[in-house]
C-alpha cells in the first residue's frame, strides 16, 4: 500500500504542478475523452462484475493521455478510480491500486513510450497510428500489468503465470481498440487528439 500511495501522489502532485487546465480550451475536452472516461469504471471493474479473478481489466489510460495529455489524465483517472469502488465494490486500498495500475503507471508509460516515438521514429501519420496508438498502447498496458504483478503478486486464488497471460492477452486487445479508434479520429476528428497535429505528422513529401 506504502508504493501505490506514493507513486499516486507523486503523479497526481505533478500533474497539479502542470495546470492540466491550460492544455484544453474554453469548452472542454472533446467529447469522445468523458465518453471514455465514463467506461473506465466498466473496464476496471469486469473482474468484479464477472466474480472471476483471472478475469483481466482493461486500462484505457493510454487512450485518455493521447485524447487530452497526460496532466489531466491524472485527476481524471482518480475519479474513475473512486467511481470504480462505488459501483464495484472495492475498499480505499483496491481502488487506490487500481488507480495506480491501471491508471497512472500505464499512462505514465504511454507517455515515455510516445515521446520516444515522437523522438526517433519519422513523423507520419501511419507510425503515428501504429507506433503510439498500437505498438505503446499494448507495451505500456503490458509493462503496467507486469510490474504489478511482480511487486504486489497475483490476486488470491490465481497461479502468477495465469495472470500475466492473461494481462498479456488483455494488453493486446485494449492496443486494437485503442489502435482502431485513433485510426479513425486521426482520419475524420484530428483535433480530438492532443498528442496528434496535422503540421507535424501530415507534411508534405520533401
Amino acid at each position: 500500500m506504502a508504493l501505490d500511495l506514493a507513486l499516486a501522489l507523486a503523479a497526481l502532485l505533478v500533474a497539479a504542478a502542470l495546470r492540466p487546465w491550460r492544455a484544453v480550451a474554453a469548452s472542454g475536452p472533446p467529447w469522445p475523452w468523458f465518453a471514455w472516461w465514463a467506461a473506465l469504471p466498466l473496464m476496471w471493474g469486469a473482474d468484479r462484475y464477472a466474480a472471476m479473478p483471472i478475469v483481466q481489466p482493461l486500462s484505457g489510460a493510454a487512450l485518455l493521455v493521447m485524447l487530452a495529455g497526460w496532466p489531466l489524465a491524472m485527476p481524471a483517472l482518480a475519479a474513475a478510480a473512486l467511481v470504480t469502488m462505488a459501483v464495484g465494490g472495492l475498499d480505499a486500498v483496491q481502488a487506490l491500486h487500481r488507480f495506480v495500475w491501471l491508471g497512472a503507471v500505464p499512462a505514465t508509460l504511454a507517455l515515455a513510450g510516445g515521446a520516444a516515438v515522437r523522438r526517433w521514429l519519422p513523423h507520419h501519420m501511419f507510425i503515428y497510428i501504429l507506433g503510439r496508438g498500437f505498438f505503446i498502447t499494448m507495451l505500456a498496458a503490458a509493462a503496467a500489468g507486469a510490474l504489478a504483478l511482480g511487486l504486489t503478486g497475483a490476486p488470491v486464488g490465481t497461479d502468477p503465470t495465469d495472470v500475466l497471460l492473461a494481462r498479456w492477452l488483455s494488453a493486446s486487445g485494449e492496443a486494437f481498440i485503442t489502435g482502431m479508434l485513433v485510426a479513425i479520429f486521426v482520419a475524420f476528428r484530428p483535433h480530438w487528439l492532443a498528442t496528434y497535429s496535422d503540421r507535424l505528422y501530415l507534411r508534405p513529401p520533401a
